[in-house]
């Protein structure tokens, strides 16, 4: 059979070259997406930064362990309590101790960097930065900058104060930052949260051996005592993510247009099957055979996508680089998994594409094969009709399962991209009962009109179902994904702008930098602007232990009770605003105990442990309302947010002016409506880059693949278009019904998936309606107008070309075309 496969290949090449482009770009998706996904996996082993030279570091205690009867549970403190004065007395007898301190600065001026970070010049030394010009700070309005923007003598304006460059030393890469003197800096800065120390890492141990928390850093570990240490490890799980969710969308949409692909390959071979059945073939020979063929082509083509992926994946990692949703360092690395994964679900896919017409082409009779031929029959067997319907109705009830149990799941990015699949395959299935009426409708004006194109145009495509089907089905896993995809975004989008917008009653908001906030003389200043009614709130966390082994962090915000009402409309469903106190907090009805009137065990931000009585209820809505507590409870956390609200008479624009002069260059004022805008999540340019990298590269294979169908179509119907010359047809009206029936075939496909997409958004409309979240679902008309009509000029060129090339020969010519 491989013998007979071989010269079946050789012979008729061009039969197969569009199962082998289709089967090539499909693994080289998989093989690039597996790479990069891969070398997302693991963080570099990064080097200490500031502590480089230091010989210890003993740092403060950054986690909270929870112990459960499962084990211990952790979560990072938002806020970690600094190292005690008795155990800073105590380490400083071991050996000579220096307090580290860390703090944002927030510079004006052309030159500086937008953020800088503060440190005691004392801790200069262990980097190790050395002076290059000037010399060390002595006052307590002088600094040592690091890097060339700066040079001795130049007067800068930040929110510590005015201060003189008095030196510089050399950039090191990691940080933009200014030196203080130590005693300006303890007072800028109090707390002390890690020390360097010039000891014996095991005196230093032994004397912080009876303060449970407190770790003793030396070699690589002192890297954790540098600025945001997981921050590697945290970009990358942002990359995994969005590689994990693109490699689900391409992987998907490779699997199902090569298995569409090779099945539509075997399917135009059904004439050449029947002869090869009259000449005495078995069922089981022309069996082996298809496979055989398909075998040979999935190894080929599978290797060479293996190919395609080894170059395209480095690319794929400088883009990410370049729109800054990867770290400067990503690359591809040397994982050898991802290609054996893409060769081998690419020949798997290319057996299996061809298993049921195979079956169907083995199992006929010869003068059934020959005689069924010219027109599709037999599409819809007992099979397909079963996958088809319980794909369908596996959808349909996994939604309904969730509608009802967990609502909130379907609004996450895994569910709204993983739901479209089970729809598109289960519409793939049941392509051939939806086709003929699809058609019948989208014709139904052509056929009134005077002529014969749109008759023919129904009369091909219906008796054409394979055909159709095939060209169909790039263009409806395009369509649903789009439509899913973008719909889905701009839904969730739309309902969180609205809990936003009616959460907001005030007239301005002002908001701090996330790491300084603003400092209590600014909320003075706009205290005393006439006029206006204030609420200072801080961001903090919260952690409860549920059902005694998950440990679950919920975002808080600390407030003033009155304020907050005064200021703010919060969702409640129970309780009110006025009754939180300093014994109490604000839940949402996600939390596992959310009744009023009873206690919750918490852990505050620095890991302080309380217990709370619950004053009120919040809906959860789409996940953006936490907890409330008031600022006793936020474990120092510094005012980044003012809701100011205008008193009777007050106006508009002389509070907004004050406002901004009390806040100065530390924080921005917003109207109400610049506000809601900027919190929209529309604005957030990751989630376009995650939408370009899933979309952008399915779609364009999906339009690869559409046009090489369309020029296998096409190729296959020479002798249909020698009949319609030899009938009397120009070659202008040809070609016109060609470019017809192609429009006509991606607008069926089209339509199916925005069937798709309209039934994923319904669901997800209806998750927001159980939520209690008022939302309108969202179809990217637009979006799907765009890709329908690149789609439809992508196979009006695949079709008409090599249907052009065609004509080119004498109609009695085209009719004594081989097979």
């Amino acid at each position: 059979m491989l013998s007979v496969a071989l010269r079946t290949l050789r012979a008729r090449w061009t039969t197969f070259v569009g199962s082998f482009v289709a089967l090539a770009l499909g693994v080289g998706l998989i093989a690039t997406m597996g790479l990069a996904l891969a070398a997302s996996l693991d963080a570099p082993d990064r080097r200490p930064e500031r502590f480089a030279v230091a010989p210890v570091v003993v740092k403060a205690s950054d986690t909270l362990r929870v112990p459960t009867p499962s084990g211990a549970r952790t979560k990072e403190l938002d806020f970690p309590p600094p190292l005690s004065a008795a155990l800073v007395t105590k380490v400083a007898a071991v050996g000579r101790t220096v307090e580290d301190r860390s703090f944002a600065v927030r510079a004006s001026g052309a030159a500086a960097p937008a953020v800088l970070v503060g440190h005691p010049w004392s801790t200069a030394a262990f980097a190790p930065y050395r002076l290059g010009t000037g010399r060390a700070p002595s006052a307590a309005d002088e600094v040592a900058a690091t890097g060339s923007w700066a040079a001795p003598g130049l007067r800068i304006r930040t929110d510590r104060g005015t201060v003189t460059v008095v030196g510089t030393v050399r950039d090191l890469g990691f940080e933009d930052a200014l030196f203080f003197t130590d005693t300006r800096s303890a007072e800028l800065s109090p707390p002390v949260r890690q020390l360097a120390v010039v000891a014996e890492a095991g005196a230093v141990r032994a004397a912080v051996a009876d303060t449970p928390g407190v770790r003793v850093l030396t070699g690589r570990g002192r890297a954790e005592a540098d600025a945001d240490p997981d921050r590697d490890g945290e970009a990358l799980v942002v990359v995994n993510t969005m590689l994990g969710t693109a490699a689900g969308v391409t992987g998907f949409v490779s699997v199902f247009v090569v298995a569409s692909t090779f099945a539509f390959g075997v399917a135009q071979r059904r004439r050449e099957f029947g002869l090869l059945r009259t000449a005495g073939a078995t069922p089981g020979q022309i069996r082996s055979t298809v496979f055989a063929e398909a075998a040979v082509v999935g190894v080929l083509a599978s290797a060479t996508g293996c190919v395609l992926g080894a170059a395209a994946a480095p690319k794929l990692a400088a883009w990410l680089v370049d729109s800054g949703v990867a770290p400067a360092w990503f690359a591809i690395g040397t994982s050898s998994w991802p290609y054996h994964l893409a060769f081998w679900t690419g020949l798997s896919v290319a057996l299996a594409g061809v298993v049921a017409a195979s079956w169907r082409a083995g199992s006929v009779g010869p003068a059934e094969a020959l005689r069924d031929a010219a027109v599709d029959s037999g599409i819809m067997t007992w099979g397909r009709r079963v996958f088809g319907a319980g794909l369908l109705l596996t959808g349909l009830g996994l939604l309904a399962f969730t509608l009802a149990t967990e609502p909130g799941s379907l609004l996450g990015r895994k569910a709204y991209t993983s739901r479209p699949m089970l729809l598109i395959t289960a519409f793939a299935l049941l392509a051939p009962v939806l086709v003929r009426p699809l058609i019948r409708l989208l014709t139904w004006p052509q056929a009134r009109l005077r002529g014969a194109t749109g008759l023919l145009v129904r009369a091909n495509a219906c008796a054409g179902i394979r055909r159709t089907s095939a060209v169909a089905a790039p263009v409806l896993v395009t369509v649903a994904l789009a439509g899913s995809l973008l719909g889905a975004v701009a839904t969730v989008a739309g309902a969180k702008t609205g809990e936003i917008q009616r959460r907001t009653t005030a007239d301005f908001v002002v908001s701090g930098a996330a790491d300084t906030g603003f400092d209590a003389a600014t909320v003075a200043r706009m205290r005393r602007i006439p006029g206006t009614e204030i609420s200072p709130t801080s961001a903090g966390a919260v952690y409860v232990l549920e059902d005694g082994v998950a440990l679950i962090r919920s975002d808080a915000r600390a407030a003033e009770p009155s304020a907050l009402a005064a200021t703010a409309r919060l969702p409640l469903v129970a309780g009110r605003v006025a009754d939180l106190d300093d014994r109490s907090i604000i839940v949402n009805d996600e939390w596992r105990q959310h009744t009023v009137g009873r206690s919750v065990d918490v852990r505050l931000g620095d890991g302080t442990r309380r217990t709370l009585r619950i004053a009120a209820v919040m809906r959860a809505g789409t996940g953006g309302n936490g907890v409330y507590v008031t600022p006793r409870n936020a474990a120092g956390a510094p005012v980044d947010r003012v809701d100011v609200t205008l008193g009777e008479g007050a106006d508009a624009r002389t509070v907004g002016a004050a406002l901004r002069t009390a806040v100065a260059d530390g924080g921005r004022v917003f109207t109400k409506a610049a506000y809601v805008a900027a919190s929209s999540p529309e604005t957030d340019g990751r989630t376009r880059v995650g939408l370009l990298l899933v979309l952008g590269i399915a779609l364009l294979y999906s339009g690869i693949a559409l046009a090489n169908t369309m020029v296998m179509a096409t190729a296959d119907r020479v002798r249909d278009l020698a009949v319609l010359r030899l009938a009397g047809a120009t070659k202008a009206q040809v070609l016109w019904l060609v470019a017809a029936e192609a429009v006509t075939v991606v607008a069926v496909g089209a339509v199916g998936g925005v069937l798709v997409a309209g039934l994923n958004l319904l669901g997800m409309w209806g998750a927001l309606g159980v939520l209690r979240v008022p939302s309108v679902p969202v179809m990217p008309w637009s979006a799907l107008v765009t890709v329908a009509a690149a789609c439809a000029a992508t196979a009006v060129v695949a079709a008409v070309v090599p249907a052009w090339l065609s004509l080119r020969r004498r109609p009695v010519q085209l009719a004594e075309v081989h097979e």
